[in-house]
């Protein structure tokens, strides 16, 4: 597994960095077994030190955990637990995706685009019907069962995944409602 440890305006040092590469790919391997890559982060805000972690698995499935103390070791520990914690939740789904898999998920290229929000009623519309876009970047749309896309957005706790569906080949989004449910559009499967 390739490790980028990285930290948000601190230096990250040779004995933490070993640290957690140790103690993640303790709990990634228990679970998953071909994991490709972690981005670990570190940042500290006021006395708080936060680390994030976001680990691809083979199967296209990305897990993320974050969590803060006020030590940088006790940070990565919680992290590092509540990563352990997901994949412990899902590693019956993750084998079974992982072994009727049997090369990773396949990846499409699409546009992802922000728009400028708007800022109140009294401000000025602008000329055209276009919104503006503030950002333009490139995104990746894998192609996964439904189950694993719901999967998907539970791991990285996403309100929304956009996917391609297996079955139809068609594009497809699975969302978390309001309600607590989740929701799935499927445009290609209209009665």
């Amino acid at each position: 597994m390739q490790y980028q440890i990285s930290g948000k305006q601190i230096d990250i040092g040779e004995a933490l960095q070993v640290y957690v590469k140790e103690g993640l790919g303790t709990v990634v391997e228990k679970y998953a077994e071909r994991p490709t890559d972690a981005h670990v982060i570190f940042s500290k805000n006021a006395s708080e030190f936060a680390c994030e972690t976001i680990v691809h698995l083979s199967t296209g499935l990305t897990a993320q955990a974050s969590a803060r103390s006020h030590d940088i070791h006790a940070s990565f520990d919680q992290c590092a637990e509540k990563m352990e914690k997901q994949l412990r939740r899902y590693k019956r789904r993750l084998k079974d995706h992982h072994s009727a898999r049997a090369n990773p998920v396949d990846v499409f290229e699409g546009a992802s685009y922000i728009l400028a929000a708007e800022d109140g009623p009294g401000d000025v519309e602008p000329e055209g019907m276009e919104p503006i876009i503030i950002a333009e970047m490139e995104t990746q749309i894998p192609s996964l069962s439904v189950g694993e896309a719901v999967m998907q957005m539970e791991l990285a706790h996403a309100p929304v995944v956009v996917f391609r569906n297996e079955k139809s080949n068609g594009v497809n989004v699975v969302y978390r409602r309001e309600d607590g449910n989740i929701g799935w559009i499927d445009p290609g499967n209209q009665a």
